[in-house]
């Protein structure tokens, strides 16, 4: 296999579906060479979804991206830096997990080739920590305007602890993310499938 999925907690509870993915890495003096995906071993690790869109931005240090979701067509995602580094963050909102309201983060480094694998059903954000970093994500869904979702990404009901990785960070945000309603607000989310329930 070309790939290593490691399981991520929260508190020592698992977060059921969510994933880091470290690809094995080729390199010699020429450079280097690894799989991005594979529907082969994604499948016999059990992750069987369909990818449909592929995604790229490029944001300069200090910008914050998240938290998003959508609502009528949840996605999963698997998201990489391609260049530089960010501390990616995905928040479980399934009502009726063991972890509902917990997230986890990790810093994507294009250095390590390291992935973050999302499932439906969570809301998911990043800040740049390099000078600029590249981007990248697949989704299983195609973007939906309509069905845009969030929550604040510093809510205090979430914790987000931020600090530890930007130090006294003053991110950038686009004003969309500025107004976010709140996790105490938002209500039910998602059901147990990822599926939306909100009001």
């Amino acid at each position: 296999m070309a790939f290593d999925f490691k399981k991520c907690f929260a508190n020592g509870i698992e977060i059921q579906g969510l994933y880091e993915i470290q690809p094995k890495v080729f390199g010699d003096n020429r450079g280097y060479f690894f799989e991005v995906y594979s529907e082969r071993d994604f499948f016999e690790a059990g992750l069987t979804m369909r990818f449909v869109q592929d995604n790229q931005s490029m944001s300069t240090k200090g910008v914050l991206r998240g938290l998003h979701f959508q609502t009528r067509h949840p996605q999963c995602k698997l998201v990489r830096a391609v260049s530089g580094r960010v501390y990616d963050v995905a928040v479980d909102l399934r009502n009726g997990s063991s972890t509902f309201g917990k997230y986890y983060g990790v810093i994507l480094d294009s250095e390590k080739q390291n992935q973050f694998y999302i499932p439906e059903g969570f809301a998911h954000g990043f800040y740049v920590l390099s000078d600029t970093a590249v981007f990248a994500y697949k989704c299983t869904e195609f973007y939906d305007p309509q069905g845009e979702g969030g929550i604040p990404w510093n809510d205090p009901a979430i914790g987000i602890d931020w600090k530890k990785i930007g130090g006294n960070i003053e991110p950038v945000l686009s004003e969309k993310d500025g107004r976010h309603l709140a996790f105490d607000v938002n209500g039910k989310f998602f059901d147990a499938q990822g599926k939306w329930i909100g009001e």
